[in-house]
């Protein structure tokens, strides 16, 4: 029998993977206080269901199957029967360390806990438990259902065992995991958020942000520019990783410019609100 995942938060990245996981065959249990978020991922979960069926991608009863193996809870106790949980709440410290107390009181003691947080040290959110060795990171890019790999988190105190789980359920869902090391930002945001900062920080100098996309764009190969992909994540995550960093490092560069908190200020966070650095409206 396939164990079934739970997921923590209906944001985007949280439904993103609830997609995958559910799409992969496995039964998915999400868990969101809010009842708004949940309707927005639910009915999000539903019109993936329905493009891919227009694409020819899935057949009827595989489509009907994907949305029935979600079940939707407000509920953290309902998780007393998972053998494998990805935490997906906002980048809050407190919060997340918070939530892996309350995953280790409720859940079978066996299980993996995961993180999908985007800067903070799994060591942090593994001292909050009774089970260091079960606890690892898995960095999911968004959209979680179109990325290709995923940054796997390995904390000092991580098993082998634990590894070997978390790459199997990310083979089972047609990801590559590329394992990195336990430090604030890991790899990729550690980078990732020092270029998306001082990319808006150029926007005070009079340069748009359509030209500092098209640079990195035209002139270096990237797919995406640093202000498009910040819009793509979201601005308000983007602001609350900085300020991880900031944090976690010391490193007085992670700071969160003006035109950046000019938009969060203002509710603008990017493609999910349809404005950010650019206009999606």
């Amino acid at each position: 029998m396939t164990e079934a995942v739970a997921v923590i938060g209906a944001g985007t990245m949280g439904a993103g993977i609830a997609q995958c996981l559910a799409q992969a065959g496995r039964d998915v249990i999400v868990v969101e206080p809010d009842p708004a978020a949940t309707e927005r991922a639910r009915r999000g979960l539903n019109e993936a269901v329905r493009l891919a069926l227009l694409l020819g991608r899935a057949d009827r009863r595989a489509a009907l199957e994907t949305a029935r193996r979600v079940r939707w809870t407000d509920r953290i106790d309902d998780l007393d029967a998972v053998e494998f949980v990805i935490e997906c709440a906002v980048e809050q410290i407190e919060l997340k360390e918070k939530l892996f107390a309350e995953l280790d009181r409720v859940c079978p003691a066996d299980a993996v806990l995961a993180s999908a947080t985007s800067a903070i040290p799994i060591a942090r959110l593994a001292a909050a438990t009774g089970r260091p060795d079960r606890v690892l990171g898995l960095h999911f890019m968004n959209p979680a259902p179109l990325t290709d790999a995923v940054e796997v988190v390995r904390g000092e105190q991580t098993s082998a065992d634990t590894m070997a789980r978390a790459t199997d359920l990310l083979t089972a869902l047609g990801k590559e995991a590329l394992v990195v090391g336990d430090r604030p930002g890991f790899v990729i945001n550690r980078l990732l958020m020092l270029s998306i900062a001082q990319a808006a920080a150029t926007l005070d100098t009079g340069t748009d942000a359509a030209t500092v996309d098209a640079l990195f764009e035209r002139c270096l190969g990237h797919r995406m520019g640093p202000l498009r992909t910040a819009d793509l994540i979201g601005l308000d995550n983007v602001a609350d990783t900085i300020e991880v960093l900031r944090c976690e490092t010391g490193e007085d560069h992670y700071r969160i410019p003006p035109a950046l908190a000019t938009l969060v200020a203002a509710g603008h966070f990017g493609r999910k609100t349809g404005q950010g650095f650019h206009d999606y409206r």
